[in-house]
């Protein structure tokens, strides 16, 4: 069986169950779009997919707040945003684009050695949108767009 985790909000009140390896599992990856630095408030997300099958809320899913958009996605999809309504913590996101995965973000995981290991991202995606100051990723695949290199 593949190894999962939990992942929880800044203030505990929601808590995920998901893979971090295996089938379920399937990319981890960098974002420079515009959209997930404002969302982050950071100049990236790093973020995996999961499938919607293998993702579990064990507490605090009544207190999820959703949030959807397409008009400032480069690729057109519409995005679904799931915060909890108590800290604001982005625990994970939906495109239209990809209807059966979710996409947490890694930093909510909270086996931090995980991040060093099975979370460490595969490819970095829209590469043309990265601020001159960050080098990128060393030896991981780059990608100016975002939608091909997510399968």
């Amino acid at each position: 069986m593949a190894q999962r985790a939990t992942a929880t909000c800044f203030c505990g009140t929601v808590q995920l169950e998901l893979p971090v390896e295996g089938p379920d599992m399937p990319l981890t990856f960098v974002c420079h779009c515009a959209d997930c630095r404002k969302i982050t408030a950071s100049m990236f997300a790093s973020n995996f997919l999961v499938k919607n099958s293998a993702l579990k809320h064990i507490r605090g899913e009544d207190k999820l707040t959703k949030y959807s958009t397409s008009e400032t996605i480069d690729t057109g999809n519409t995005m679904t945003n799931y915060f909890c309504s108590v800290c604001g913590t982005l625990m994970y996101r939906r495109s239209s684009g990809f209807p059966d995965v979710a996409i947490p973000r890694i930093g909510t995981v909270d086996d931090h050695s995980l991040h060093e290991t099975k979370l460490k991202p595969q490819v970095e995606v829209f590469c043309k949108s990265r601020v001159a100051w960050i080098d990128g990723i060393g030896g991981v695949e780059k990608s100016t767009q975002g939608q091909e290199a997510l399968g």
